[in-house]
């Protein structure tokens, strides 16, 4: 079998994930090249590392302004389209794979008349909500449930992917031709959560499997350090929140107000903040901008009682797993998929936006400790990364 993926990067979350699926799925004699979109300031195509990137840097900028300030998105970068489709063309694979493939960097429309044309098989995951809406990546914070039957109006359209004008309902339409009537295409999605939303949008006609993110149990598991003694937090009960682009919908507003509730019996730690994150945050709250490395993270992952994710905008939430790997409860506020990724066994759900409810649940772990380390690890160990990379190496055999 012959495979081909196509991502934004070849870095992030999504790079990750389809660099561990060319790596698994080559240990199982398939061959496989991967397709890397984000282009640098070239003008060939440079492989390295199995992975090709279409570098064409001034017909992306081309791209981003036209589509900023016209509203034409997605209609840009067409020879660099066009170059891809050629090299998928002389490769001739069995399955093509799709990731992340928004941000301004293909032209959809040729893409996916290729993709028609081709017969071949194909896989898409779905890793956010923008392929059935007429803008957005995601829509739970705004409370916007337009694309049921036709984007409008856009709350979000000044956001990412940012535009001067409002070009939703346009988008929408667009959308929903372009990607309709492709033979043989089966929709992935990494949580229960987001399957359920694709199976009532216009991609509803699809086959939709659920396959979770995983992460590397060899890197997230118990990890001894000094964290405690070199912050001085020994007699301390340690709450952690992990994210990357904090903010409120990653819930920075929660752990400022939980700063100002608990007492000093309880310390606060953030990681993945920046200057002007540290402008917002009181002074009892530990700022950590970045760790070194994922063996530090899974460090700082120990060394916390509890791992708190207010998230509000959530398609799976793999920091959840990755702090139960590495023995430590966890609370998360009911949004996306995010619930998906504890049990009762483990950790707690609690209501969406309430404050209140979060505290409580802080105050009751701390004083009856229902959650064994052993429970949290036993819990993430179904989110182990290669099973998840067996589980497409099969939908690539069965579809």
């Amino acid at each position: 079998m012959k495979l081909v993926q196509i991502n934004v990067t070849n870095f992030g979350s999504t790079g990750k994930i389809m660099r561990g699926i060319k790596s698994f799925a080559e240990k199982n004699d398939i061959e496989c090249i991967t397709f890397a979109l984000k282009p640098q300031k070239a003008s060939k195509v440079k492989c390295e590392d199995g992975v090709c990137v279409f570098s064409n840097f001034y017909e992306y900028a081309l791209h981003y302004y036209m589509s900023k300030f016209t509203g034409s998105e997605l209609l840009g970068s067409y020879f660099g389209t066009a170059k891809l489709i050629k090299r998928i063309k002389k490769y001739n694979p069995d399955v093509i794979h799709l990731h992340n493939i928004h941000g301004r960097y293909i032209n959809i429309p040729l893409l996916f008349r290729y993709l028609k044309k081709s017969k071949k098989k194909i896989v898409w995951t779905l890793h956010d909500c923008w392929s059935f809406t007429g803008h957005c990546p995601h829509f739970v914070y705004q409370n916007c449930y337009k694309w049921k039957t036709g984007c409008h109006n856009c709350p979000r359209f000044k956001e990412y992917p940012e535009t001067v004008f409002d070009d939703s309902k346009k988008m929408y339409k667009l959308k929903r031709k372009w990607f309709s009537g492709i033979e043989n295409l089966t929709i992935v999605t990494p949580s229960k959560w987001l399957a359920e939303f694709t199976k009532e949008s216009f991609l509803k006609n699809y086959p939709v499997k659920v396959i979770n993110n995983g992460i590397d149990l060899n890197i997230f598991k118990p990890t001894a350090s000094d964290f405690k003694e070199k912050h001085n937090l020994k007699d301390k009960f340690i709450i952690l929140g992990v994210a990357f682009g904090w903010g409120v919908k990653k819930g920075l507003d929660v752990f400022v107000e939980l700063s100002k509730k608990l007492d000093d019996r309880f310390q606060i730690v953030l990681v993945g903040t920046n200057d002007e994150v540290d402008k917002q945050l009181p002074d009892n709250i530990i700022s950590i901008h970045r760790t070194n490395n994922q063996q530090e993270l899974a460090e700082i992952y120990t060394a916390a009682d509890l791992f708190v994710n207010p998230t509000r905008e959530e398609v799976l939430g793999m920091v959840n797993i990755e702090a139960l790997a590495c023995g430590t409860p966890v609370i998360t506020f009911n949004t996306g998929g995010s619930p998906e990724c504890i049990n009762s066994t483990c950790g707690a759900v609690t209501r969406s936006n309430d404050l209140q409810s979060i505290e409580e649940e802080i105050i009751r772990i701390y004083n009856e400790k229902p959650f064994t380390e052993e429970n949290c690890i036993q819990f993430s160990k179904s989110f182990k990364d290669e099973d998840k990379f067996y589980e497409y190496i099969k939908l690539y055999d069965t579809i």
